[in-house]
Protein backbone atom coordinates (compact mmCIF):
# COMPACT_ATOMS: atom_id res chain seq x y z
CA UNK A 1 0.00 0.00 0.00
CA UNK A 2 1.36 3.42 -0.92
CA UNK A 3 2.25 5.57 2.08
CA UNK A 4 1.91 9.32 2.41
CA UNK A 5 3.49 11.75 4.86
CA UNK A 6 1.49 13.70 7.42
CA UNK A 7 2.82 16.95 8.86
CA UNK A 8 1.61 18.29 12.21
CA UNK A 9 2.74 21.09 14.48
CA UNK A 10 3.68 20.31 18.07
CA UNK A 11 5.48 22.19 20.82
CA UNK A 12 9.24 21.73 20.36
CA UNK A 13 10.05 21.28 24.06
CA UNK A 14 7.26 18.76 24.54
CA UNK A 15 8.46 16.80 21.50
CA UNK A 16 12.02 16.81 22.80
CA UNK A 17 10.87 15.47 26.18
CA UNK A 18 8.65 12.87 24.52
CA UNK A 19 11.52 11.63 22.35
CA UNK A 20 13.81 11.40 25.37
CA UNK A 21 11.37 9.32 27.41
CA UNK A 22 10.35 7.12 24.50
CA UNK A 23 14.01 6.35 23.75
CA UNK A 24 14.35 5.05 27.31
CA UNK A 25 11.69 2.51 26.42
CA UNK A 26 13.30 1.70 23.04
CA UNK A 27 10.39 3.42 21.29
CA UNK A 28 10.16 6.34 18.87
CA UNK A 29 7.62 9.04 18.10
CA UNK A 30 7.02 7.99 14.50
CA UNK A 31 6.14 4.40 15.38
CA UNK A 32 3.84 5.52 18.20
CA UNK A 33 2.10 8.05 15.97
CA UNK A 34 1.61 5.39 13.32
CA UNK A 35 0.00 3.10 15.90
CA UNK A 36 -2.21 5.94 17.14
CA UNK A 37 -3.41 6.90 13.66
CA UNK A 38 -4.07 3.24 12.87
CA UNK A 39 -6.30 3.05 15.96
CA UNK A 40 -8.03 6.29 14.88
CA UNK A 41 -8.59 4.79 11.41
CA UNK A 42 -9.97 1.53 12.80
CA UNK A 43 -12.26 3.38 15.20
CA UNK A 44 -13.74 5.76 12.63
CA UNK A 45 -13.72 4.02 9.23
CA UNK A 46 -16.47 1.39 8.88
CA UNK A 47 -15.21 -2.20 8.71
CA UNK A 48 -16.69 -2.73 5.24
CA UNK A 49 -14.70 0.20 3.89
CA UNK A 50 -11.53 -1.04 5.63
CA UNK A 51 -12.07 -4.52 4.16
CA UNK A 52 -12.56 -3.04 0.70
CA UNK A 53 -9.38 -0.98 0.96
CA UNK A 54 -7.43 -4.03 2.20
CA UNK A 55 -8.81 -6.18 -0.61
CA UNK A 56 -8.11 -3.49 -3.23
CA UNK A 57 -4.53 -3.07 -2.05
CA UNK A 58 -3.95 -6.83 -1.89
CA UNK A 59 -3.23 -6.79 1.82
CA UNK A 60 -6.43 -8.49 2.96
CA UNK A 61 -6.04 -9.54 6.56
CA UNK A 62 -7.54 -12.68 8.03
CA UNK A 63 -11.28 -12.11 8.35
CA UNK A 64 -12.30 -12.22 11.97
CA UNK A 65 -15.37 -14.04 13.20
CA UNK A 66 -18.56 -11.98 13.25
CA UNK A 67 -19.22 -10.14 16.48
CA UNK A 68 -21.66 -11.84 18.77
CA UNK A 69 -24.85 -9.98 19.45
CA UNK A 70 -25.75 -9.21 23.01
CA UNK A 71 -28.41 -11.49 24.41
CA UNK A 72 -31.78 -9.80 24.41
CA UNK A 73 -33.34 -9.78 27.84
CA UNK A 74 -37.08 -10.18 28.07
CA UNK A 75 -39.02 -7.59 29.99
CA UNK A 76 -41.19 -10.29 31.58
CA UNK A 77 -40.72 -10.54 35.32
CA UNK A 78 -38.20 -13.24 36.16
CA UNK A 79 -37.39 -14.07 32.54
CA UNK A 80 -33.65 -14.57 32.01
CA UNK A 81 -33.00 -13.05 35.41
CA UNK A 82 -30.01 -14.40 37.32
CA UNK A 83 -30.78 -16.23 40.51
CA UNK A 84 -30.33 -14.00 43.56
CA UNK A 85 -27.48 -14.71 45.92
CA UNK A 86 -28.69 -14.90 49.50
CA UNK A 87 -26.23 -14.47 52.33
CA UNK A 88 -27.35 -15.92 55.62
CA UNK A 89 -25.34 -14.32 58.42
CA UNK A 90 -26.73 -16.76 60.99
CA UNK A 91 -25.00 -19.69 59.28
CA UNK A 92 -21.58 -18.10 59.62
CA UNK A 93 -19.46 -18.84 62.65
Amino acid sequence: MKKTAITISFDEEKLSALKMYLEQKNMNVEDELEKAIDILYTKNVPSGVRDFIDMKSGSQKVVSAPKQRKQRISSAVGANAPEPVIHNEEMEG
